[in-house]
């Protein structure tokens, strides 16, 4: 069991570990949009491109065709996970494994909701595409993402992985 002092005297870390996600995604987004046109695409092997493309939606651009309540929608749910996230780092900061999976949910999150506020939309840059991929999605192309939708679905996997490891101790 962690105290409440342990506990809090381990938020710092968890936060700075988030706000490094934040940053590695705002500079990212930032190279790509000084260097790519929307639309644009660079080959960098043959199964890897990187793009710029303009996400209104969620995850696989779920609702990105809504006439725009999403964007704050988006908004509003990032800033509620933020809330939540900080106060369970800083109740469970001494669970590592639990912790780090929080950090990296956290700065994706705020990471696709600073785009929503700067932008009205997430920018996406990583694509990659393999035939075998074919069936499921166009072409092969796996939907585009970035630097916070991979901090969020690491986050997420260890999450479970966190909750798998805590059952079979129990």
């Amino acid at each position: 069991m962690v105290t409440k002092s342990a506990a809090g005297s381990s938020l710092l870390p968890w936060l700075g570990l988030a706000l490094l996600i934040i940053v590695s995604d705002q500079l990212t987004k930032t190279l790509i949009i000084g260097s790519f046109e929307l639309g644009d695409s660079r080959t960098v092997t043959s199964f890897f491109n990187l793009v710029r493309v303009h996400n209104a939606g969620a995850a696989f651009s779920f609702l990105a065709d809504a006439s725009g309540w999403q964007r704050w929608f988006f908004v509003g749910l990032g800033l509620v996970a933020t809330v939540a996230i900080v106060w369970m780092l800083k109740s469970h900061g001494g669970q590592r494994l639990f912790s780090l999976a929080l950090s990296l949910i956290l700065g994706g999150a705020l990471g696709n909701v600073i785009d929503r506020l700067l932008h009205g939309h997430v920018i996406d840059f990583l694509q990659f595409h393999w035939d075998w991929l074919a069936p499921i999605f166009p072409g092969g192309y796996f939907p585009s993402f970035n630097i916070a939708d991979s901090a969020i679905t690491v986050g997420a996997v260890l999450l479970i992985l966190d909750e798998l490891l805590r059952v079979r101790r129990s």
